[in-house]
């Protein structure tokens, strides 16, 4: 079975950690047994968030005062690089026999889509107010209210087409697992004249797993995050934890646009154009989600069985 898993960024990074590179290492090396426990047996392509490391790297690249701060398709790509680096390296220690490749990714954006116009995705430091209101006015940012401070906020559009997704394939078919697509990919658009550029955005992680998972005619994307189950009704007396859900019932719900709605959104894309199965859950429980006994399993109207 070929199987696309897409790993939280807060999986890699939990919520409260140090940035540090110690921490990373200890994280991915509990998500890479989770992942081994799949890839022993199918087909596994490898993707990733990014959040807390560009949020990083943005920090870094603003201490530097010679030199202007890095645009975000590049700060995307570095992050890619590390964290493909990090997995790829565990990988190779658990699955020995295995080939492992990392593959910068970059995935091309619509210069159209709504989203330029109307930024949401907040990425890097907290500033105060007058700070924030200098930094719009010189490098012509939008931000926005975030807790007690103010961010940058920056466009998130919908993936639609994957550059490299031909080299996926290859790779793929000489039995490389692949590490791709983190973070979203490097966002890029083609200009007028057909040259690819790099363009000042975010994508989705979750949605750019599900385009990916897609593409490659996956039957399972398993999203391993820092939760075990999609909950109904969060926060509300009636909270209900899901072990089954089709794409019909989780567009019924209202989850938060930064953290479960766009795993459910993309749970919902995936299931509608494959037919095939989406799983979220917890970290440790890849095998387990797979085979339908852990986390919340999306599918089809009556495509699934009852679990006990």
């Amino acid at each position: 079975m070929r199987v696309v898993i897409a790993l939280g960024g807060n999986a890699l990074l939990r919520r409260g950690e140090r940035a540090d590179a110690a921490a990373q290492r200890a994280n991915v090396a509990r998500a890479v047994r989770s992942i081994a426990d799949v890839a022993r047996d199918h087909e596994v392509v490898v993707t990733h968030g990014n959040g807390p490391q560009v949020g990083l790297l943005a920090l870094q690249s603003e201490a530097y005062a010679g030199v202007e701060p890095y645009p975000l398709d590049v700060l995307g790509a570095e992050s890619e690089g590390m964290i493909g680096y990090l997995l790829q390296q565990e990988l190779m220690n658990v699955l020995p026999a295995r080939k492992i490749a990392t593959l910068l990714t970059q995935i091309e954006v619509d210069p159209a889509d709504p989203a330029f116009e109307h930024p949401s995705k907040p990425i890097g430091p907290v500033y105060k107010p007058a700070t924030a209101k200098m930094l719009a006015e010189a490098r012509g940012w939008t931000v926005a209210p975030d807790g007690d401070g103010w961010r940058r906020i920056v466009a998130s559009p919908d993936p639609r087409r994957i550059l490299e997704l031909e080299t996926i394939r290859r790779l793929m078919e000489d039995e490389t697992l692949v590490i791709c697509a983190g973070g979203g990919g490097i966002p890029v658009i083609a200009n007028g004249g057909g040259r690819i550029e790099g363009v000042e955005a975010v994508i989705d992680k979750d949605l750019a797993a599900a385009l990916l998972a897609e593409r490659l005619d996956a039957s399972a994307l398993l999203m391993l995050t820092d939760v075990s189950h999609v909950v109904a009704h969060w926060g509300e007396p009636d909270a209900t934890p899901l072990r089954e859900a089709t794409p019909g019932r989780l567009r019924e719900l209202r989850f938060h646009a930064g953290s479960m709605g766009p795993k459910a959104e993309a749970a919902c894309r995936f299931v509608e154009a494959t037919g095939g199965m989406a799983a979220i859950g917890a970290l440790e429980d890849a095998a387990a989600m797979l085979d339908g006994r852990a986390g919340t399993c999306v599918r089809l109207a009556g495509a699934y069985s009852a679990r006990s």
